[in-house]
């Protein structure tokens, strides 16, 4: 193999590729990343067994077929390192060269024969969707799960496709975040039940691997796994095992409640503020909805008090309740500053829903109040 490419192109697609290929993996064989060319494309391989990724390398000229095995460690670093625009892959034997006009380097490399296979996406059925809208979808729910949980299906994100309908849905037990979209069925394509659960990794690893020049992605759900496919790269993942919890019930649905309008920048900035002397362990903040007004306050024996005052449009008889200010947070971030949302909530011990009118639910379990 011998191949010319452009260093940054390399770098950006082996950067997402090595995210995936642990240097620290204990099989020696996966602390590598796999390059094949042929006369019309290179591509590079990765896996972990769990998840595997195939991307397309764009401005490279092949000048010899064929493929080789890049240890992880050293090639990242060379990437990052090199300040020659150009370089050229070749392999000789059981070593493979890169070098530029200021720099080579010779590395050890063991069989591309013995690297696992790295599926592609070969499915007749599957889900379109906008591209950009995939990539909210995960940045809007991946944030609630809860990597570490060992109870139901908490370590991944749940995506229920269905007709022209994608769902998308994340917990941890004490928040839940549910985003909605649509989407387009091809060959019939559509989920069942509540086990399309994709890990919260992988699922960062589809997000990172969308283009921002992308339009559609496609989405495969099998019984085991599902598969991601955009113009340049398929990923691949084994799905959660376990049945998601009944996230339907938790999403309140109440009549009589107080919903109030909140533009998310200045009400992102007070929850900042006044969290400046919140509890650091249990993170609560009182928030008090009345008179025309949110009143949002902390008070701890060791870091002070602090009240931060705004205009709303509620003004009715002041709903006191407290919630965990990083939750808030988390979910104000994922938003624009000038976007509206619509603050749902009933009294101190029911939970608060947040919702945006392009498909995104919010729901926050209430801590104690003190008396």
């Amino acid at each position: 193999m011998k191949i010319s490419c452009n260093s940054e192109k390399m770098a950006a697609a082996f950067q997402i590729a090595a995210t995936v290929a642990n240097a620290r993996s204990p099989k020696e064989i996966l602390q590598n990343v796999k390059i094949e060319a042929a006369e019309d494309r290179v591509t590079l391989m990765a896996t972990d067994t769990e998840t595997g990724i195939r991307i397309d390398v764009e401005g490279v000229d092949v000048q010899q077929p064929g493929r080789a095995l890049l240890p992880v460690a050293a090639v990242s670093q060379i990437l990052r390192e090199t300040p020659d625009e150009e370089l050229v892959i070749e392999t000789k034997g059981t070593e493979t060269n890169i070098h530029g006009l200021s720099s080579e380097f010779k590395l050890p490399s063991a069989n591309p024969d013995e690297y696992p296979d790295v599926i592609g996406f070969e499915e007749a059925a599957y889900h379109e969707l906008s591209a950009q809208l995939f990539k909210v979808m995960v940045r809007r729910t991946s944030f609630a799960t809860d990597i570490d949980s060992t109870r139901y299906a908490l370590g991944g994100v749940l995506l229920e496709l269905s007709g022209d309908e994608v769902l998308a849905v994340g917990t941890d037990g004490r928040r839940l975040a549910r985003m909605l979209g649509p989407g387009k069925s091809v060959g019939g394509h559509q989920t069942s039940g509540n086990t399309t659960i994709i890990p919260t990794k992988s699922l960062s690893l589809m997000e990172r691997s969308i283009d921002d020049k992308e339009e559609t992605v496609h989405i495969a759900s099998r019984t085991n796994d599902v598969l991601l496919r955009t113009s340049r790269c398929t990923v691949y993942s084994r799905l959660v095992e376990g049945r998601y919890p009944n996230w339907r019930q938790v999403i309140p649905k109440r009549e009589g409640s107080v919903k109030v309008e909140i533009n998310v920048g200045p009400f992102f900035s007070a929850i900042r503020q006044a969290a400046i002397v919140a509890d650091t362990e249990s993170r609560g903040l009182d928030f008090e909805f009345g008179n025309g007004s949110l009143v949002l306050s902390a008070k701890t024996a060791n870091r002070g008090t602090s009240r931060i005052e705004f205009p709303i449009s509620y003004t009715g008889e002041p709903i006191r309740l407290k919630l965990d200010y990083r939750y808030v947070s988390d979910f104000l971030r994922v938003l624009e500053p000038d976007t509206l949302c619509t603050v749902d909530i009933a009294s101190g011990t029911e939970s608060a829903l947040f919702t945006t009118d392009d498909g995104y639910a919010y729901v926050v379990m209430p801590m104690a109040l003190e008396r």
